[in-house]
This record gives C-alpha cells, sequence and structure tokens, in this order.
C-alpha cells in the first residue's frame, strides 16, 4: 500500500530574444512578458537570452508580488542571459559555464560571447526537494555542415553530468530551457538516456499548442522562413524536462505553447514560442517490495545501459572529428605564425643592409617598412591568441573524450553482470505450472 499526496506545479520557460539595440521591439517585449507573466502567476518561470541585467531588474520588480524570489546567473562577457524567477523560496543557487562554446572570432554567431552555461536553483515544494535547471546550449546556424555539432555534443555531455552529479538527494529535477536541438540529436538522446529525464511533450496527457510541439515556427513574425528549411512546418528546440524520484512521483497533466503573435499586440512575446506545462506532484511512502517488479526493473535497465553505450559511442565519434577539426586549425595557425615571423626577419634584414654597408641608403621606403612591419606583428599576435584557443579548445574535447572512454568502460561492465545474474535468476525460478515436490524418503 502507498499513501500519496499530491502537490500542483506551473513552469514556463522562454527564450527572450533579448539583444539590447539588435532585437526588435525588445522594450515593448518586455513589458508584454512582464504583464502576462503577473496575470498568469507560474509558480517557476525560466528565462533565457536575457542579456542585459537591466532587462532583469524590470523584470524583478515588476514581479515582485507575484514572483517574490528570483536569480540572475552572470557569466562571460555579457552575462549568461539566464534568469529564474519563483514563488517558491530559493535556497540555494549554482552555475556551471560550459568549457566549449563557439569561436571568439565568428562575432557575427556571438554564442562565445555569451557564456553558455547551465543554472541550478534549489526550492522546497510542498516539503519536497526540487532542483531546477535552466540552460542554453549552443545555436545551430546551418544543419547540413553544422561547425559547432561537436562543441554542442560537449554541452550536452557536461549538461547530463552536471544534473546526474548535483541531483542525488533530489525528490523532483526539472530542466528547462532552449536546448538547440531537435527531438532525435544525439545530444537530446544523450542528454536523456543518461538522466532518465522525461519530455513533457511526449508525456502530457493534455496540449495545446503549435503542431508537434514547435517552438520556432513560420507564422512568428521574427522568423525568417528561409532559415527554417526543409522544416517549413517548424521546429522543436525548446523544452521542458522532468524526472521524480523513490519519494514522489511527477506527472505532466497540461502542457501549452503560444502561437506566434501574443493575444493584443501585433508581434509575438519573442522570436520562440513560450512553454508552460503543468506538473502534478504525488508523495508516496511505499511500504511494498515487488520482487518480479524489481526484476522487471533490471531488465529494462539492462535495455537503458545498452542504449547508452551506443550512444555514448556516437558521442565519442563526434567529439573526435571535432579533435581532428580543432588539430588542423592549429596547424594552420602555426603555419600562419612561421610565415609572418619569417617576413618579419627578412624585413629586419632588409633594414639592417644601411647599418652594415655604411653610407648606403636605404632602398625600402620608410612608410611601407613600417606598415609591413605592423602587417607581421599583427599576423604574429592574431595566430598566436588562435594557437591558445585551439589548445584550450583541444583540451576541453581530448577530456570529454577521455570521460566518455571511461564511462563507456563502465557501462559495458555492468552490462556484462547483468547479462550474468538474468540467468542465474531464471534458473532459480521453475518454470509456470511446476511446483517442487518434497522428496520421499522411501
Amino acid at each position: 500500500m502507498a499513501n500519496t499526496d499530491s502537490v500542483s506545479v506551473r513552469v514556463f520557460s522562454l527564450n527572450c530574444w533579448g539583444i539590447r539595440y539588435l532585437c526588435k521591439h525588445l522594450p515593448q517585449r518586455y513589458v508584454m512578458i512582464g504583464d502576462m507573466l503577473s496575470k498568469e502567476k507560474h509558480d517557476i518561470v525560466l528565462l533565457q537570452e536575457v542579456w542585459s541585467e537591466k532587462d532583469y531588474l524590470y523584470l524583478r520588480q515588476t514581479l515582485a508580488s507575484s514572483h517574490p524570489h528570483s536569480h540572475y546567473f552572470k557569466s562571460g562577457v555579457i552575462g549568461s542571459g539566464l534568469a529564474i524567477f519563483t514563488k517558491f523560496r530559493i535556497h540555494d543557487t549554482f552555475l556551471y559555464r560550459y568549457s566549449l562554446n563557439g569561436y571568439p572570432y565568428m562575432a557575427h554567431h556571438g554564442d562565445w560571447f555569451g557564456g553558455k552555461a547551465v543554472g541550478l536553483a534549489v526550492l522546497n515544494i510542498g516539503g519536497l526537494t526540487a532542483k531546477v535547471y535552466i540552460t542554453h546550449l549552443h545555436a545551430e546556424y546551418c544543419r547540413d555542415k553544422d561547425s559547432y555539432l561537436p562543441h554542442r555534443v560537449v554541452q550536452a555531455w557536461e549538461l547530463q553530468q552536471f544534473i546526474c552529479h548535483t541531483s542525488v538527494g533530489a525528490d523532483v529535477v526539472i530542466l528547462g530551457g532552449d536546448l538547440n536541438m531537435h527531438p532525435q540529436d544525439l545530444g537530446n538522446r544523450l542528454l536523456w538516456t543518461a538522466t532518465g529525464l522525461r519530455d513533457s511533450y511526449s508525456e502530457t496527457a493534455e496540449f495545446d499548442g503549435c503542431e508537434d510541439g514547435f517552438t520556432v515556427i513560420p507564422d512568428n513574425l521574427f522568423i525568417n522562413k528561409k532559415e527554417l528549411i526543409p522544416f517549413n512546418k517548424g521546429i522543436r528546440i525548446d523544452y521542458i524536462l522532468f524526472k521524480g524520484s523513490s519519494k514522489a512521483d511527477v506527472y505532466c497533466d497540461f502542457m501549452s505553447t503560444t502561437k506566434g503573435s501574443a493575444p493584443g499586440h501585433p508581434y509575438p512575446y519573442s522570436d520562440h514560442e513560450a512553454l508552460t506545462v503543468k506538473f502534478r506532484l504525488e508523495t508516496h511512502s511505499s511500504t511494498d517490495a515487488d520482487g518480479d517488479g524489481r526484476l522487471k526493473n533490471q531488465e529494462s535497465s539492462a535495455d537503458s545501459v545498452a542504449a547508452l553505450v551506443d550512444i555514448v559511442t556516437e558521442a565519442r565519434t563526434e567529439v573526435k572529428v571535432g579533435l581532428h577539426c580543432a588539430e588542423r586549425m592549429r596547424y594552420t595557425a602555426t603555419r600562419t605564425a612561421v610565415m609572418g615571423l619569417a617576413l618579419l626577419l627578412l624585413e629586419l634584414a632588409i633594414a639592417a643592409v644601411p647599418w652594415l654597408a655604411l653610407g648606403a641608403e636605404q632602398a625600402f621606403p620608410r612608410t611601407s617598412f613600417y606598415l609591413l612591419a605592423a602587417l607581421c606583428l599583427a599576423i604574429l599576435l592574431t595566430t598566436a591568441l588562435l594557437y591558445v584557443f585551439y589548445t584550450m579548445e583541444l583540451k576541453s574535447l581530448q577530456g570529454a573524450e577521455d570521460q566518455m572512454r571511461l564511462v563507456v568502460g563502465s557501462l559495458q561492465e555492468k552490462l556484462r553482470g547483468f547479462r550474468l545474474v538474468q540467468p542465474q535468476k531464471s534458473q532459480r525460478n521453475p518454470p509456470e505450472g511446476l511446483e517442487t515436490r518434497a522428496v520421499d524418503p522411501e
């Protein structure tokens, strides 16, 4: 028998698209977002791309009565963009910044300057310890030639590691944010399988929103339809994931998304659609022990371990591709630096001719001499910085690949243990319909 108590929690998640002076109608949209959140009164609000702390302070002031507790996660040059607002008291927070996050010279993408990270907030919901995570992974700018795929795979790897290590002892785990990955992408499969998190859209009992739960749709006025090709109907890259524990079960009763323009306004809240999920948390104290249930759990665990081995192996392959690219780019930077140094030495040799041959005039124009020297120094400085950056990228990729190799070995050993235990159990249990009989002493 089991005694249950139920608690309802509403969670909201939105990528606000909040780059000042670059994003359209930003001040008006923050007013719209603040008014909507004040009226809806969600229990937990997870916002991404709140790049300006001034915008966070405005939202904190606007939501002071409906969401008295909040936290802004600071990271990188312009911040992590992550903010949480909640009705429940925040007992603790922590931020982990991803080791890889794009390239600094890709300034038009801007991910590197954002300091992408995962934030953790510890809440108490109806006597349950809830650990709420919020994150924003690197964007996918070209699906056919995705040069950022190894970085995003490493981010997903670090995200699942962070959740697995920090969620120990939690009764409820909730993750919300812009993962920038389709449901069947490698990073999502790795995250879901390793952590046991479940997708709200797949688990919800009732849904009201865009077709197939899409969170980036062509009907959004801020979206360039050409960027969605070949996904003309939209894509789903924003998620709210969850899982329970031995103390509490979590059910998704309802999920909804916005559908383009906000009600009563000519444009949407953001270029992404907002997610709202209603969870039902049921606490229980189980007193029964079902041996058959434990055996089924072990069998399902063996299947999940086997699937995880395949996924981590696939992730290792993708990381190795990133390693080869980083090594090639570092070699190119080194070769360019050598060429720049050789050119600078040649110029210095030419400049030394008048000193060695007394009375000889400098045949090289002084202005051209200075410009060429400045060019050589710029090449040396740039290539030196790139060499340092690619070395750091290599070490991060090598570290992730080493971790994956160790995990694969551990999982394979665990899988062999499952295969050894199951035949023994099958030998102990007699076939159905047969009963063990006592031996007649005569």
